[in-house]
């Protein structure tokens, strides 16, 4: 279709490219013109670089919609596919609780994504990881073993190298690996248990688990043990439990408390309610033990309370 093109880069390293539209072209639709002549990318990610400013139409900022006719002159900036940027390190805070040659421990944030993935492909726990231990670049999964969802916080375990990484993945598939939660719950739970549900995906709503006649479930083994209860205003009554993990399904926890009728507080997709003050999801990965890769001896590692978590405590137990 174009009369010519040429590619190049800008002075900042950036690909682009220049088209002239041949005399014989009909007036048509920008986005329909490029999408002839970009195949290689999809109409939807060439739209968005068009609303984002990244198209040039004879030197002025193009518009989706505008059309196009002979002579006209298309500069397009091309745009890194965001996936392509999941694995940049970025300095981004990081709390290391210990490390050792093989090993580090973190305390993950609440809000902070673990892994890249859709409508999160920077500012993860992964991206920081790869700006403060470079060498994890060269490790499966930047050295990441187990997850936390993004509105839970805590302490994980992140291998420095493919030994270690192996190693850590054999002790948490033979439930060897300690992982301790505290968690707030509405409701007023007494002693303590072993919950025994398998756990998959929901038919009706695919970003929940469940226990309820679930997809493809797989076994979920979560021992909790109810501790104080209190009232706090606009919530009710709540029960902070202490829970031990010995499978790592998605949303475990959550949904396992929430299959008996004790939802976390804040967590609306199994049943919590909102919280002004305390927005998230409250549960915290308060404790972790697993084998050192090189002695054989057992460590044993705890993160500090969150803000939010003090907070909530000093809430419910005023002095």
């Amino acid at each position: 279709m174009p009369d010519k093109e040429t590619m190049h880069k800008n002075a900042s390293g950036q690909s682009m490219r220049q088209y002239r539209v041949p005399a014989q072209q009909q007036p048509e639709r920008l986005d329909k013109v490029l999408a002839q002549l970009m195949p290689e990318f999809s109409r939807r990610r060439l739209q968005g670089w068009i609303h984002d400013g990244h198209v040039q139409v004879n030197g002025q900022v193009a518009k989706v919609r505008q059309p196009v006719q002979s002579g006209d002159c298309i500069v397009v900036y091309e745009q890194p596919d965001q996936a392509e940027l999941a694995f940049e390190p970025e300095n981004i805070d990081l709390t290391v609780i210990a490390e050792s040659p093989d090993w580090i421990v973190v305390d993950k944030p609440a809000g902070m994504v673990t892994h890249p993935g859709a409508g999160n492909w920077q500012g993860t726990l992964l991206n920081a990881l790869l700006y403060h231990y470079p060498e994890l670049d060269g490790v499966s999964r930047a050295g990441i073993v187990h997850r936390l969802d993004k509105d839970t916080s805590g302490i994980m375990v992140v291998a420095r190298h493919e030994r270690a990484h192996t190693d850590l993945v054999r002790q948490l598939q033979a439930r060897t690996v300690g992982r301790q939660y505290q968690a707030f719950v509405h409701g007023r739970l007494k002693g303590g248990a072993a919950i025994d549900l398998p756990i998959g995906r929901d038919r009706r709503v695919a970003v929940r688990m469940t226990t309820r006649s679930p997809l493809a479930p797989k076994p979920a083994l979560t021992h909790y043990v109810a501790g104080r209860v209190a009232r706090l205003p606009d919530v009710g009554e709540l029960t902070e439990v202490r829970c031990a993990l010995h499978t790592g399904r998605t949303h475990q926890i959550r949904v396992h408390l929430a299959a008996l009728g004790y939802p976390l507080l804040g967590d609306v997709l199994y049943g919590g309610r909102h919280h002004p003050l305390f927005p998230r999801q409250m549960l915290h990965a308060r404790q972790l033990s697993f084998t050192d890769f090189q002695s054989g001896r057992q460590c044993q590692f705890e993160a500090g309370w969150p803000g939010d978590f003090t907070a909530l405590r000093a809430h419910a137990w005023p002095g």
